[in-house]
């Protein structure tokens, strides 16, 4: 079964959809050039009449009426001053003048570039003569010889030049008043054309939408509604049905092409079932090499820690035994001896410290506890008690607000704590005491917190190295740690599902920011923060003991790492 007839295919056999739609598109390009083009000319004439009529023409009528009043409250405080020789008076004559001023600074400002600034220039001419003539004059009579000693005479001129002023100002005025009427009747006329022109424009494009939407039904709808149900029928399973659509000559290839999948489909058909079967088979194999490796990751994270485990026993010993040594034989070595000593003293110890800050870097992630609602307050105070001691040696102050719940692992959240504000007191600044300010704000369903300090800052180009572990931007000599503490915090807050990053913005000191998933709608990081003084670390506690005179044991799942460079640079 075939489908067959769009009747009037007969009559575009060499016309095609894109020649339609390409002179469609060619005829609406042409309607929107000619409709912006007139829809601009309307909108600029009408804005330029309303900003000549709102702009320029009406605070000029305002500034003009405020001269006047300056002029006539100089003609009052004159007279008043002549008749009383009262200060108010010439106060308020000296006002007027101030008046007057602003009055054309704001007049000049409104009608710049407009003939009305002759009637302006007019009126402070008058008005300058007016004052340099009678005005001054007859206020430094009236304060030399007193009130009443002013003669009829010259105060008839000095009225005669002050109605000049009045005859000025009432032109102006007139001029202005023409100008605003004029403005007016512009504005009219330019809204009405751009009202025409905008509903000639709404009209033209109406009748363009029609005509598409007539020519997309008979040009190309009705063949591809007649081409999609005879392609449906093909893919309900019916692939002897052969697709025969007439129409326009590309919807007509269209249907040709399609007829040619429908074959291919067909002889196809068996090909892939075939690559089907051989597909699953590889999937099997990868299912079974994908779970070798999960065997094979799992036995050498064990095989890690196992062997981070074991080390720890020798190396108690030989730290134990060379303390020992120095310890008993002191007297019997020279400087040289017990110096060597103490170095191997110290490399023990440093080995010990690694391994056990290993140790705590494999466990982050590997042994998956359960994530329960933590109150950031609670690994927060935990992680301040263990840095009591450094924080009371150095005088550090520890700003933190009210901290919000989180879901995590409390230990691993005071582990991210102490790190964090261990490496900010640590790498303090020499000419100031250490700040450390913990900041809280809500991000979606995350909460963003940070922990910047005063301390000797980080240059941004070591943004991203500072968080690879064993990374060292410093000598050994000027800071302690092993290079780990940071890659153990950016595995806490990545374990938990968050992100942190160095705040590369910051001027001053080091600000560590990092993300941590809310448990529910939570605090608010507004409001007084809390100030705690004092807390710092503590070199015993939960962790590894060793015996043996002179060994002392630490906590490595808090260590506090190496972290910065000389005079700039926190390190992973």
């Amino acid at each position: 079964m075939s489908i067959s007839g769009y009747g009037r295919a007969a009559r575009w056999p060499r016309l095609t959809t894109r020649s339609w739609f390409s002179g469609t598109l060619a005829i609406l390009t042409l309607l929107v050039a000619v409709s912006a083009g007139l829809g601009t000319w309307a909108l600029d004439r009408t804005t330029r009449a309303s900003d000549e009529l709102i702009q320029r023409i009406t605070p000029g009528l305002l500034a003009s009426e405020r001269l006047r009043s300056a002029l006539l409250d100089q003609e009052a405080g004159v007279h008043g001053y002549v008749l009383s020789g009262r200060q108010e008076f010439l106060a308020g004559f000296e006002q007027g003048i101030a008046q007057e001023r602003a009055a054309v600074a704001a007049l000049r400002r409104s009608i710049a570039g407009s003939p009305l600034l002759a009637d302006l220039d007019e009126i402070e001419v008058s008005a300058g003569s007016w004052r340099t003539g009678y005005a001054r004059p007859v206020v430094e009579t009236v304060a030399e010889q007193g009130p009443g000693t002013v003669g009829p005479v010259q105060v008839e001129a000095g009225k005669t030049s002050f109605d000049r002023i009045r005859t000025a100002v009432a032109g102006q005025a007139d001029n202005l008043s023409r100008a605003r009427t004029a403005a007016t009747v512009e504005l009219g006329r330019a809204r009405l054309w751009r009202n025409i022109v905008f509903a000639a424009i709404l009209a033209m494009f109406v009748l363009t939408l029609i005509s598409v939407g007539l020519l997309l039904r008979y040009a190309v709808l009705r063949p591809l509604d007649r081409l999609g149900a005879a392609s449906r029928q093909v893919a309900d399973g019916d692939f002897d049905h052969a697709i025969d659509i007439r129409g326009p000559s590309d919807i007509t290839m269209l249907a040709a092409d399609v007829d040619a999948i429908r074959r291919r489909i067909s002889a196809e058909l068996s090909i892939s079932r075939d690559a089907h079967q051989r597909l699953q088979e590889q999937t099997d194999l990868l299912s079974e090499q994908t779970g070798e490796l999960r065997r094979s990751n799992a036995e050498l994270e064990q095989f890690a820690y196992v062997a981070s485990h074991d080390l720890q026993e020798p190396v108690r010993k030989v730290t134990a035994f060379c303390q020992l040594l120095q310890h008993r034989y002191a007297a019997q070595l020279d400087e040289r001896a017990n110096e060597y000593i103490s170095f191997a003293v110290d490399g023990a110890k440093r080995m010990q410290s690694l391994i056990a800050e290993l140790l705590a870097f494999s466990r982050v992630g590997r042994e998956q506890s359960e994530r329960v609602p933590v109150p950031l307050d609670q690994p927060l105070d935990r992680a301040l008690a263990n840095l009591e001691t450094l924080t009371e040696e150095t005088g550090a102050v520890v700003v933190r607000p009210e901290l919000p719940e989180v879901l995590g692992d409390p230990n691993l959240l005071a582990m991210l704590w102490q790190n964090l504000i261990g490496n900010a007191v640590k790498f303090r600044s020499p000419d100031r005491d250490p700040e450390v300010r913990i900041g809280v704000a809500r991000a979606g369903d995350f909460w963003e917190l940070s922990v910047g300090d005063n301390g000797i800052g980080v240059e941004p180009r070591f943004a991203e190295k500072i968080f690879v572990i064993f990374q060292r931007l410093h000598n050994r000599q000027d800071y302690e740690g092993t290079g780990i503490g940071l890659a153990l915090c950016k595995k806490i807050v990545e374990y938990h599902g968050g992100r942190i990053h160095l705040d590369t913005e910051r001027a001053e000191g080091t600000r560590f920011v990092f993300t941590l998933p809310a448990s529910g709608p939570g605090l608010t990081a507004s409001g007084p923060g809390l100030t705690a003084s004092g807390p710092g670390l503590t070199a015993s506690g939960p962790g590894l003991t060793a015996s043996g005179p002179g060994l002392t044991g630490h906590r490595p799942d808090l260590a506090v790492p190496d972290t910065r460079s000389p005079g700039s640079a926190f390190a992973g």
